[in-house]
């Protein structure tokens, strides 16, 4: 209970103290590959967030707000997240990844994944500037940014052997995945239609549908994953968790699920619900045990 308590109080300063980016960047500083215009939107950027010196033990994660693929909800799934992460000793960096369109025109898949796959080789590439350790690189989504994360976890490659720059040669899989209340199937009736569309336009092909409903692309090499979802969510039910889950077990990749009683949909780190806001402490301890993170005190 002491420990309930501490870590709930820790969690209302994370949410409700400001603290910035040390450093945004951007993936492409000459310009995004398939850019359709020069704005802030066209513009994919990390927003980094480094562990304190004396408590950093050299992982780091890549955040990935969710939105439906057309916003980001940067605050509550970015940066508050990224802050929580600091807390752990763990640096974060927040992907400000280009949002999709419901028409044809627009940036549509493979953009956003390129996008978070130059994310995942800036970091990796540059681990000795921020002190972090290669091997220890893991992706958190939530919601549209859950599938994001997903898509990463089983569509990575292994580097881009012709590239012309060592980013683009650097590999692309994340060490470990954390999918909060996750868009996954985008070829069943519990997928969110509405993610689907922003991100595949109105008429893609079922080959890609059947692609990108991560589920499918599951295997043995898989990051080890910690899923979170409620039982009441609506907009991305938790048959979109369950399955991967399924999926994940089926081919021994260690996971780890917690599907709440209630909750609904996009509550983040929940600061106000104590027994919602448990998933946070089940993930700091899951991250513990996988000597990423030091044990709640």
């Amino acid at each position: 209970m002491k420990t309930l308590f501490y870590y709930t109080t820790l969690l209302l300063l994370i949410s409700l103290h400001t603290v910035f980016a040390q450093e945004e960047v951007l993936l492409w500083p000459e310009g995004a590959p398939g850019a359709l215009g020069s704005t802030p939107k066209d513009k994919p950027s990390l927003m980094i967030y480094q562990a304190p010196k004396d408590s950093a033990t050299g992982a780091a994660v890549l955040v990935c707000p969710g939105g439906g693929y057309a916003n980001l909800a940067i605050d509550h799934e970015g940066h508050a997240i990224a802050r929580w992460f600091n807390s752990m000793g763990i640096t974060a960096f927040v992907l400000k990844y280009r949002l999709g369109s419901p028409q044809a025109e627009g940036y549509h898949h493979p953009i956003q994944l390129n996008d978070a796959k130059r994310a995942m080789r800036m970091i990796r590439h540059q681990a000795g500037t921020y002190g972090i350790n290669p091997d220890q690189i893991g992706v958190i989504g939530f919601s549209a940014g859950g599938h994001l994360a997903s898509t990463l976890g089983t569509h990575y490659d292994s580097g881009i052997t012709d590239a012309d720059n060592a980013i683009d040669q650097t590999n692309s899989r994340p060490n470990f995945m954390i999918l909060v209340y996750p868009v996954i199937s985008l070829n069943s009736k519990f997928t969110h239609r509405g993610s689907r569309l922003h991100l595949l336009g109105p008429n893609p092909a079922k080959a890609l549908v059947d692609s990108l409903s991560n589920e499918s692309q599951i295997n043995s090499m898989t990051p080890p994953t910690f899923l979170v979802h409620s039982s009441d969510d609506t907009v991305v039910p938790p048959e979109n968790s369950i399955h991967f889950y399924l999926k994940l077990q089926e081919h021994k990749v260690p996971t780890e699920m917690h599907i709440f009683e209630y909750g609904g949909h996009g509550y983040g780190m929940a600061p106000d619900d104590r027994t919602l806001n448990a998933w946070t402490i089940l993930c700091w301890d899951w991250l513990s045990r996988m000597k990423l993170t030091n044990r709640i005190k």
